[in-house]
């Protein structure tokens, strides 16, 4: 089994050497770049397993190059945020990040997020041998390939975003709780004012609405979130 590579852009040498050193005795293997630019360059490569992206760099920041990638990448994006800055992380997912951890942050704590991501990835690449696509209300999810079409037309998804989304399609005209979103797509229990499966599930609608005569997300405050089964004449 071939070991995952980890891609840390972060310009602080002295943390990326330290943290290269701890991934690696996990088994890891581990690369870095210590400018935006450079990272990227690396951002596409199809060997990289998941990026750890610092948000705070100097010409190209980590905010930066998440627009420039423009939530075409494949590969899962880990967020390295400042503590208590909310906006940052806002911002970050709705550009396109899998999820954040806030520094400063604990080695293990590091090691069950990058676990939990990559556990999310496997679940998605196993769910690809089943061939029978999954379609709800003029959107269809196609495991073999992880492509999605709504109303016939393509629609880029992150790998978060394609199994939330196949979360609420699997339950149309359900509410699913952002709970249960948190711990089945995010691998985590919902923390106080923890906006990560709001951002993700806001993405897939500004995505789907542009290809269909209606919003197929129904937002239910206080309890989660309905895929429209598309039944009812005003879904």
């Amino acid at each position: 089994m071939l070991q995952p590579t980890i891609l840390m852009i972060d310009d602080d040498q002295e943390l990326t050497e330290l943290l290269g050193e701890y991934l690696e005795s996990e088994g890891f293997n581990f690369e870095c770049c210590h400018d935006g630019a450079t990272g990227l360059k690396n951002a596409y490569r199809d060997d990289i397993s998941l990026i750890l992206l610092d948000i705070m760099m100097p010409e190209l920041s980590g905010l930066d190059l998440l627009k420039a990638l423009g939530g075409r990448h494949k590969t899962p994006i880990l967020m390295l945020t400042a503590k208590g800055d909310e906006a940052d992380r806002v911002l970050g997912l709705e550009l396109g990040a899998d999820d954040y951890l806030p520094k400063p942050f604990k080695h293990r704590e590091l090691l069950a997020r990058i676990n939990s991501i990559l556990r999310r990835i496997e679940i998605i690449e196993t769910s690809q041998h089943d061939n029978k696509p999954l379609v709800v209300n003029h959107v269809q999810l196609n495991h073999s390939t992880r492509e999605v079409t709504c109303h016939g037309v393509n629609i880029e998804l992150t790998g978060t975003e394609y199994q939330l989304l196949q979360v609420l399609m699997s339950n149309p005209s359900s509410i699913v709780s952002k709970n249960e979103l948190s711990e089945q797509v995010l691998n985590r229990k919902l923390s106080a004012f923890d906006r990560s499966i709001d951002m993700h599930v806001s993405n897939i609608r500004k995505k789907l609405l542009p290809h269909s005569p209606s919003d197929k997300l129904k937002t239910i405050r206080g309890a989660g979130y309905i895929f429209l089964s598309g039944k009812n004449a005003n879904d």
